[in-house]
């Protein structure tokens, strides 16, 4: 029975997320493959290969179980990231990690998959009622609560990627457009007046993103020096091991936040090509599987799940090349970090269950939703 399961998940989506690490692990090796740094390689490989592990564990597993512990995993989220304010592990200014000895963890990373399996499982029930505003509001305040706690850490860029799940799946629902405008004005009016309660290293990431170099010491600093490795790949890159701006360590959190311009330095615009298109077939994979879903509560965990993917991918190629704020999102099975890869993997492993559980057939009720 386990057998037959497992040759009915997606392996196009395995092996492309399988090369996807594997791009990500030969950049680590790059950068700490020797000496006493070697830690980090060993430790993201093994996360690696859990993480796929993970993926085919649980797309075996029946995804319909994760409707029934819903609620038990978003409470549990809730008082993990409650858990972290009062006695997390600061780390660059974030309190948003708990040291369990052998590793640290991100309760913020699971609470975005935590928070995904509950709104969806909210909305499948409540889809008939999101028409209604105390539904709507319902359903932002399951969101809020999340965010609120990881706004508090302060981990700003993890809180609107709350928010934009919410809002994705919440459009992927048929919400009425005149709500749906509501929704996007109230945002604008929001995003102005929090300017005034911003802490002031999070306004600089956000003026100095428009103008980095006008503190190029400074705030300005990792902006420019991704930038500049990013234009140091040219077409072809400098060769794995070989670029200037992270081999050298001008360039900061080279193996996590901005391990894509240490990547484009390396590989060069071929290279970025290349990864963006493996990112593309896990977006078209993830398409098919909402498309094919057997029931509402598949297709809104594969939305809620590829929207965070998608948005990780966005925010952190956009930061690396100086389109967008600095905020800390990790580049999905690149960038180095134990809870983002488990995380992600957890992800792709409940679209996998989804996926087996697929209709032979497109479904009437999903397509009519899309």
């Amino acid at each position: 029975m386990i057998v037959r399961h497992f040759f009915n998940l997606d392996f196009i989506l395995i092996l492309t997320v399988s090369v996807i690490s594997g791009l990500g692990l030969t950049i680590i090796y790059s950068m700490f493959g020797a000496g006493e740094t070697a830690g980090l390689f060993l430790r993201q490989l093994i996360y690696a290969c859990i993480g796929i592990g993970i993926i085919i564990t649980i797309g075996i597993i029946n995804y319909d179980h994760l409707r029934t512990y819903s609620t038990l995993l978003y409470m549990t989220a809730l008082c993990a990231l409650a858990y972290v304010l009062m006695f997390g592990v600061t780390v660059n200014g974030t309190a948003g990690w708990i040291d369990i000895g052998v590793a640290k963890v991100q309760p913020v990373e699971f609470a975005k998959i935590s928070l995904i399996i509950f709104l969806a499982h909210f909305i499948s029930t409540k889809r008939t009622e999101l028409g209604e505003v105390p539904t709507i509001i319902g359903s932002f305040f399951i969101m809020g609560i999340v965010a609120g706690f990881t706004l508090r850490q302060p981990d700003t860029g993890s809180a609107l990627v709350v928010v934009a799940i919410w809002f994705g799946m919440i459009v992927a629902s048929g919400i009425k457009k005149r709500y749906l405008f509501g929704f996007v004005i109230l945002g604008a009016i929001v995003a102005v007046l929090s300017w005034s309660v911003l802490a002031p290293y999070q306004q600089a990431r956000i003026t100095n993103f428009l103008q980095p170099q006008s503190d190029p010491k400074n705030t300005g600093y990792n902006v420019i020096q991704s930038m500049i490795a990013v234009g140091n790949g040219g077409a072809t890159g400098r060769g794995v091991g070989y670029g200037t701006q992270s081999q050298l360590n001008f360039l900061p959190e080279k193996h996590t936040d901005f391990i894509f311009a240490s990547y484009v330095e390396a590989f060069g615009f071929v290279g970025a090509a290349f990864l963006l298109i493996l990112f593309l077939v896990v977006f078209v994979r993830l398409r098919v599987t909402a498309l094919y879903a057997r029931d509402a509560f598949g297709y809104f965990l594969t939305v809620g799940i590829t929207i965070l993917l998608f948005v990780h991918v966005a925010v952190n190629i956009g930061m690396n090349m100086g389109v967008l704020p600095v905020t800390g999102i990790p580049l999905p099975f690149v960038s180095y970090g134990g809870s983002a890869i488990i995380s992600m993997a957890l992800g792709i492993g409940i679209v996998q269950s989804v996926y087996r559980h697929r209709e032979k057939v497109l479904a009437k009720n999903i397509q009519e939703s899309y």
